[in-house]
């Protein structure tokens, strides 16, 4: 059970999601040999490329199947259109993740849609199968482990500090730590009290 008084230790919780909000679904380092893996909105925010693209398969297949006629034909196609994606995604070749995250997804999602429009045991079958290749491909893909061919030949990668991909994440935790720790030390009196703010030149 924590010693920390339960506001302080809520806001504590709130300032280290803040603080690492800017990479948390990056899922990649933020330098230029990673810069094609990752969406950048704005100024800070990055979102990884691969799991934006899964998400927006997904929404687009649900969609697709729910304005499309409900058939078992429809949905095999889609269960066809997933495996076949599906193999490639976890092949070593790399392809554009529009064929690889994007349309798998779209295939699942579609495929499940149909079979729960269609109603019958084996629109039921073909939704359980896809579920199964999912499931297995994502374990695969975990067992396999993340892609880090451009770390392999980075001059930096013999660094003994943090590379440039990772300093902005290691500069930000540093000045998590050193915020969270004067507040620790100093208790109730040394963070902002409701409705203020921490100033961000903390994070810099």
């Amino acid at each position: 059970m924590s010693a920390l008084p339960p506001g302080l230790a809520r806001r504590i919780d709130r300032l280290a999601r803040r603080a690492h909000a800017f990479h948390r679904f990056a899922h990649h380092p933020l330098c230029g040999a990673y810069s094609g893996e990752v969406i950048q909105i704005g100024r800070r925010m990055r979102l990884c490329l691969g799991c934006s693209l899964a998400t927006a398969g997904a929404l687009l297949g649900a969609a697709a199947g729910l304005v499309s006629p409900a058939s078992l034909e429809l949905a095999g196609l889609s269960l066809a259109t997933l495996i076949a994606s599906g193999a490639l995604a976890l092949s070593r070749r790399r392809l554009p993740k529009i064929l690889t995250r994007a349309l798998p997804m779209a295939g699942a999602s579609a495929c499940l849609v149909l079979g729960t429009r269609e109603r019958s045991l084996a629109a039921l079958a073909l939704s359980t199968v896809a579920v199964a290749v999912v499931s297995l491909a994502i374990a695969l893909y975990r067992r396999r482990g993340p892609d880090r061919a451009p770390c392999s030949s980075c001059p930096e990668r013999t660094l003994p500090k943090a590379c440039s991909g990772l300093r902005p994440i290691a500069r930000r935790e540093r000045a998590f730590q050193r915020l969270s720790a004067r507040w620790i030390s100093h208790g109730l009196r040394a963070y902002p009290g409701p409705g203020q703010r921490e100033p961000e030149s903390e994070f810099h």
